[in-house]
């Protein structure tokens, strides 16, 4: 295992700055994942941790030893990337041990090391197999095995699970976590995928254009985003947002279909709020609500069903996640309510400047 620390890391190709200047600590043990739209500079800060890429401002020590300029067989770091990469000819076996018989490990150490990974990940049975008789689930497996045996300090995953189909990335996912609870290595995980951020990592880094937005755990993430991009950018489907209009009494505004009560005592001037789509719920217009609008589709996934419904007098839409066995009509009017005390404000450059009261979890 391993401490990571980045200060102040910067990255350009040519005269394009990519990675702005990171400043991050991966604790020993820890497991981190990025995430970030296309473009954010997450791929690229993985690169740079394993060495193939060179840093072109900054520094970057593993357990207190700059590593800037150390090549990436030094590092102590194993990486699984997006491809599988296996060898067709070899065996399971041999794709999984061939960095080790390359660095002169004896044949002894080599099946050692290659039979505990293949049982922590549970392809014990397919070691004698080649990579085309396995599925891609099963040679993803492999692939991980293959960083498992050189007992790194610390693995990197790019992206591991994105060629998978949705039932493998479940089951892929469940394994990654039992591989972790297993070794304990420290472990830095690129990923597009919210589910997996959120349900891998005990830390979430979000990025956006080079730059590191918000670092937390999943549900201060989600809970307590520090601006309007995160807010925006964790969970799915995303957060509502709503443009606040003028105040029509003490802490009321007017928005789309309606007006709201926010906060009182704001220290900065409200302009926006965000409410997640399970704080909504549809009532009758003959209820009390807050806000108007109407149905405009539905998506039903047997145990949700998302109303997506347009506000009255607005282009504005909001989705309200609902029971799977709540019916509701397209192009019906309704009312939509929700509790004042769950939503999050906004200054008129993006910053929180309150959040949602978060609901309590309770324990089984």
């Amino acid at each position: 295992m391993a401490k990571l620390e980045l200060s102040g890391i910067k990255k350009s190709f040519g005269t394009t700055e990519v990675l702005k200047g990171i400043d991050l600590t991966v604790e020993d043990g820890e497991f981190v994942a990025f995430v970030g739209p296309s473009g954010c500079g997450k791929s690229t800060l993985l690169r740079l941790i394993c060495g193939l890429d060179e840093i072109t401002a900054g520094q970057m020590a593993i357990d207190g030893q700059i590593v800037n300029d150390v090549p990436p067989a030094k590092r102590g770091i194993a990486m699984v990337f997006q491809s599988y990469a296996l060898y067709p000819h070899m065996t399971v076996a041999d794709n999984m041990g061939y960095a080790l018989r390359l660095a002169g490990t004896s044949k002894q150490e080599i099946k050692a090391r290659v039979d505990t990974a293949a049982k922590v990940l549970r392809i014990n049975n397919y070691l004698d197999r080649k990579p085309r008789q396995l599925s891609g689930g099963q040679r993803q497996r492999v692939a991980i095995g293959r960083a498992i045996v050189r007992e790194p300090r610390i693995f990197l995953f790019d992206e591991p699970l994105s060629n998978l189909d949705a039932s493998l990335r479940v089951e892929m996912r469940i394994e990654i976590a039992r591989m972790k609870d297993r070794l304990g290595t420290t472990m830095v995980y690129v990923t597009h995928d919210q589910i997996e951020a959120m349900t891998l990592a005990d830390k979430i880094v979000v990025l956006n254009a080079g730059r590191v937005e918000q670092v937390g755990s999943p549900l201060d993430l989600y809970n307590k985003p520090q601006n309007r991009f995160v807010a925006g950018f964790i969970g799915s489907p995303k957060m509502n947002f709503l443009t606040l209009g003028a105040a029509t009494g003490e802490s009321r505004f007017a928005v789309p279909g309606g007006e709201i009560r926010i906060p009182a005592g704001l220290s900065s001037a409200p302009a926006e709020i965000g409410i997640r789509p399970e704080h909504l719920e549809l009532v009758d217009l003959g209820q009390q609500h807050t806000l108007t609008g109407t149905v405009s589709m539905t998506e039903h996934l047997g145990s949700d069903t998302y109303a997506y419904v347009s506000l009255s007098s607005s282009e504005e839409m909001l989705v309200v996640r609902l029971s799977g066995e709540r019916a509701v009509k397209r192009n019906q009017t309704i009312g939509i309510a929700f509790d004042p005390e769950m939503i999050h404000v906004f200054s008129a450059d993006g910053q929180t400047i309150a959040s949602a009261r978060p609901v309590a979890l309770e324990a089984a």
